[in-house]
């Protein structure tokens, strides 16, 4: 049976496919390039079609998060734009770099490794410190909207060293902080850099860079992050869209799951501990780099295997953390309604 000319299982595949990376993408403002274009290339679409489709479907999700993120006040339009600024610059020095070690050989290895060290790093780095102090930060809970002031406290010891740095022009951002015009830039110019060197979104390096450089609240920072994806991606599946890279027998399917998974996931962050995020994110990282360097493994073993091994393990953490942002919500939720009841009583 064909439902708009694909398979029904596929288009119920796609659909939950959807709202999986749906959940992911507006709690985290990252997920899309990073699972739906391997699953697409794994189910044996072309290359383009992959990028341009997953692409596309990064762009619709984005917008939705966004809108969502932006009702809860937790999008910083000004941050965001000097963000758009300074990661288009690095991007473009980090293709360079691509092609550069292109014509040495030497691209593919040294990316590959890079992409294994950065999450695992990243992933250890953010874990560690949410595990480290939870239960012992008083000010680790929520911070709603890019207008509220945070709290000293809350923003972290490397972000409040940048901060000290008066660098003429200063400006102010999300939580009435205060910082230079070119530490912000330079921030984004290096994620940039990065996004640009290995062919991602960027939204793993962004969203952390945000927090711990920079000292933008979790949930501002989310939000932020996928209002500059919305350029990005707008931009990219425009490009791939002219040259017939985008099947919307693919994206619509997928967009239709993430409609509800990006509306869930933006909300949580607004509910979820911010403790609970970054542990969530961190966990999510170390799970990519372990499935990172079981492709890496494959290729270069000549092993096929590892390859699908990489993937399944991609999808499995992407499905447990989906799984896990849902439970603390819904448990966050009743636990929150006990308390409004045995107030009232």
């Amino acid at each position: 049976m064909e439902v708009f000319g694909i398979a029904l299982t596929m288009l119920v595949l796609f659909v939950s496919f959807g709202f999986m990376v749906g959940v992911l993408f507006g709690f985290f403002g990252m997920g899309g390039s990073f699972l739906v274009t391997p699953a697409l290339l794994v189910m044996g679409y072309p290359a383009r079609v992959a990028v341009g489709s997953g692409m596309a479907f990064v762009f619709g999700t984005a917008v939705i998060a966004t809108m969502k993120h932006h009702d809860l006040g937790q999008v910083d339009y000004k941050l965001g734009g000097l963000m758009i600024v300074g990661t288009t610059a690095g991007i473009e020095v980090g293709r360079i770099g691509v092609f550069y070690l292109e014509e040495l050989g030497l691209a593919s290895g040294v990316i590959g490794i890079t992409y294994v060290v950065l999450l695992g790093a990243i992933g250890l780095f953010v874990t560690r410190n949410a595990l480290k102090s939870d239960g012992n930060d008083s000010s680790s809970g929520h911070h709603d909207a890019a207008n509220e002031e945070i709290d000293p406290d809350a923003i972290p010891d490397l972000a409040k060293k940048i901060q000290s740095y008066h660098v003429p022009p200063m400006m102010t951002i999300a939580g009435g902080i205060k910082v230079s015009l070119w530490m912000v830039l330079g921030v984004a110019f290096a994620t940039g850099l990065l996004s640009g060197f290995l062919g991602v979104g960027g939204g793993f390096i962004r969203m952390p860079a945000m927090f711990y450089l920079i000292g933008v609240p979790v949930p501002v920072a989310v939000g932020t992050d996928l209002f500059e994806i919305v350029f990005s991606g707008g931009i990219g599946s425009f490009l791939y869209g002219l040259e017939g890279g985008v099947d919307l027998s693919i994206v619509a399917p997928l967009l239709a799951g993430s409609a509800l998974g990006a509306r869930i996931g933006s909300a949580a962050t607004s509910i979820v501990d911010e403790g609970d995020i970054k542990i969530y994110f961190g966990l999510m990282l170390l799970g990519g780099s372990v499935a990172v360097a079981f492709r890496q493994a494959g290729d270069y073993l000549g092993i096929e295997v590892l390859s699908t091994i990489s993937f399944a393990l991609i999808l499995l953490s992407a499905f447990m953390v989906s799984g896990a942002v849902i439970y603390s919500t819904v448990a966050t939720m009743r636990q929150n309604a006990r308390i409004a009841r045995s107030t009232a009583d």
